[in-house]
């Protein structure tokens, strides 16, 4: 976190009380739209077939492609008559209180910047690349739209019984790294890897990590890291699924989770239904900083 460059403690000058600023849209260079189009291009070389089908019909029903970075007040007229969403744009990463009440009442934060042309494969922090063209399809869809409300309003439950850190590692291996499985085979689904061109790959067809089953309470007990490709992903049988799954009453399940052991990234269960038993061969070379997202 200590080398993030958007990371405030307060609403830097300009932001509202409620961390939102103008996009300022008038004032991205034709190099930001460049590097927009430039990482566009490279992931549709590559999602068709791997992504989801919600994720590409969101794709085309915001029309992101467009002529570099979207206007957040154009996307807003199409992605609000779908499914009631709207995106904010803030200065970076924003409190958890202040994300929770975002998501809550339909409203995604985005980063404003962008990244660096020769930051293409890999930005540690999130963009407005990261946060647009990985996040925003999903809301298209009336069910995942309503997963993310009701993860935001849970969010402010987790706060209050201190329980975040449980309900982060739900959003981590879902709205982040979910993959889902479909007919077809397993598909992406999570932004952190489908704005990533070589993590895109990676969490499908490489054999290094484990793939498995998504049971609600063991995910929320599973340590991840945010530095290099994932150890482990969890396959939701569809997004249906997940929104029922996860809009059950959590103060039992936190009763349980306070006795419950934290689970290391690479392990596998007894219980667990394996997809994939990973070989970890990439980990346990040490990983690289190769992706983007």
């Amino acid at each position: 976190m200590a080398d993030f460059e958007h990371v405030f403690t307060e609403p830097p000058p300009g932001a509202n009380a409620d961390w939102t600023i103008d996009q300022a849209w008038d004032r991205y260079s034709e190099v930001e739209h460049q590097t927009w189009v430039t990482l566009y291009e490279r992931q549709m070389g590559i999602l068709p077939g791997r992504a989801c089908d919600a994720f590409l019909r969101g794709l085309d029903a915001l029309d992101l492609h467009g002529e570099g970075i979207p206007d957040f007040r154009v996307m807003n007229e199409k992605l609000k008559a779908l499914t009631g969403w709207t995106v904010v744009a803030v200065p970076g990463l924003v409190p958890d209180e202040v994300f929770f009440d975002h998501l809550a009442n339909r409203r995604f934060p985005s980063g404003q910047f962008i990244r660096k042309p020769d930051q293409l494969d890999y930005l540690q922090e999130p963009d407005i690349f990261h946060d647009v063209f990985g996040h925003v399809p999903m809301l298209t869809d009336p069910t995942f739209a309503d997963y993310m409300e009701a993860y935001g309003k849970g969010g402010q439950r987790a706060a209050e019984l201190g329980m975040l850190q449980n309900l982060a590692r739900l959003y981590w291996y879902t709205v982040e790294f979910g993959l889902m499985e479909t007919p077809e085979g397993l598909r992406i689904y999570g932004a952190g890897i489908v704005s990533s061109r070589t993590e895109s790959v990676f969490s499908l067809e490489d054999p290094s990590p484990n793939r498995l089953g998504f049971d609600l309470e063991r995910v929320m007990r599973t340590l991840y890291r945010i530095d290099d490709f994932q150890q482990v992903y969890f396959v939701i049988p569809s997004l249906d699924a997940l929104l029922a799954e996860t809009t059950k009453d959590f103060g039992p399940i936190y009763d349980r989770l306070k006795n419950a052991g934290e689970i290391p990234i690479e392990t596998i269960l007894p219980s667990d239904r394996v997809y994939t038993r990973g070989t970890q061969a990439y980990a346990h070379a040490g990983g690289r900083f190769a992706k983007a997202g």
